[in-house]
């Protein structure tokens, strides 16, 4: 897994609307990266409207943010209109950015193991750097732990 002060990999992913997102779109400011296993789901939901209730102050840190999962456009589509999602939701259908980061991995849930996206949270400056890394994110906390790191 990528680490605090790695430069965050190169990637070209489609947002919901299939425009095109680069380090290129996120240099310049800090910006929130965050991975998720599916859309629709209790927890991802949950997440999702946190950030989405908690835009405003992540603007006035002139800090963008964007989700990551496996799902497809049309799925982000349904999930960002039925939750009224003011961000953008990025496409990783082949895992390739998750495989590269190291958020891909092997899961155990009710028993069963399998692949899949760990949620993780990247917070990266306008330079491309990694300024932090939140594992095993809390839900719950998590934007009260973004505020304490952005300061």
């Amino acid at each position: 897994m990528l680490k605090k002060g790695q430069k965050f990999p190169e990637f070209k992913l489609e947002n919901q609307n299939g425009e095109w997102i680069t380090n290129e779109t996120i240099k310049g400011s800090k910006t929130i990266i965050y991975f998720y296993p599916r859309d629709n789901t209790p927890t991802c939901t949950t997440e999702a409207c946190d950030f989405r209730d908690n835009i405003e102050q992540f603007n006035d840190l002139n800090v963008q943010i964007y989700g990551v999962s496996g799902d497809t456009k049309k799925k982000h589509q349904n999930f960002i209109a039925k939750h009224n999602l003011n961000f953008d939701l990025l496409v990783d259908e082949d895992f390739q950015l998750s495989k590269a980061i190291g958020v891909y991995q092997l899961k155990k849930s009710f028993g069963k193991e399998s692949m899949g996206i760990v949620r993780t949270t990247f917070i990266i400056d306008e330079d491309g750097v990694i300024i932090d890394v939140i594992e095993k994110v809390k839900v719950k906390t998590q934007i009260e732990e973004l505020n304490q790191i952005l300061g």
